[in-house]
């Protein structure tokens, strides 16, 4: 992913209000992230944890951006989860059910989309090798780093297509 400023992150969410936008706490480090190992950019509000943000740059370039809400801390069985973005499996509360309200009259009325993802959004990490994998996992991949980072980004833009799809 290539690096993106502030302006360009308030101006890229497909389910929040300018005001919503203009609100949202942007993660501090953004000059230090190493914008080449990130398929998208993730964080979780340090203030608010229950506030996550996915930034993903479509085929196009164009970034797309979804604010979503995290399931609070310990609702929900303990059992291992998987993530549906890049398919690590996390025991505990290492995968989170994240929910994010649909893009425009829909979300308005209260529709959301939801999917299993990493708790902290480390997806690229986990994909390119650079954090080690829980565990849990046994089953070792065959796929390249390549070839898990081009998994990653499909699921993750067939998941911001399904939050902008009308409902």
């Amino acid at each position: 992913m290539r690096a993106v400023d502030e302006r360009a992150l308030r101006s890229c969410f497909v389910n929040a209000s300018r005001g919503e936008a203009t609100r949202l706490r942007l993660p501090g480090d953004l000059a230090e992230r190493r914008w080449d190992d990130l398929d998208f950019l993730g964080w979780v509000d340090d203030r608010s944890p229950l506030h996550a943000y996915l930034v993903v740059a479509d085929e196009e370039d164009r970034l797309l951006g979804v604010q979503l809400r995290r399931a609070p801390s310990g609702v929900g069985p303990r059992r291992a989860r998987m993530c549906s973005l890049c398919l690590t499996t996390h025991p505990g509360q290492g995968a989170a059910l994240l929910v994010a309200p649909r893009a425009g009259r829909s979300g308005r009325a209260g529709n959301t989309v939801g999917i299993d993802a990493c708790a902290d959004l480390a997806c690229s990490a986990y994909a390119r090798g650079l954090r080690p994998l829980p565990a849990l996992m046994r089953v070792p991949e065959t796929l390249t780093v390549e070839e898990r980072a081009a998994r990653l980004r499909r699921n993750l833009l067939a998941f911001v297509d399904r939050v902008r799809a009308p409902g």
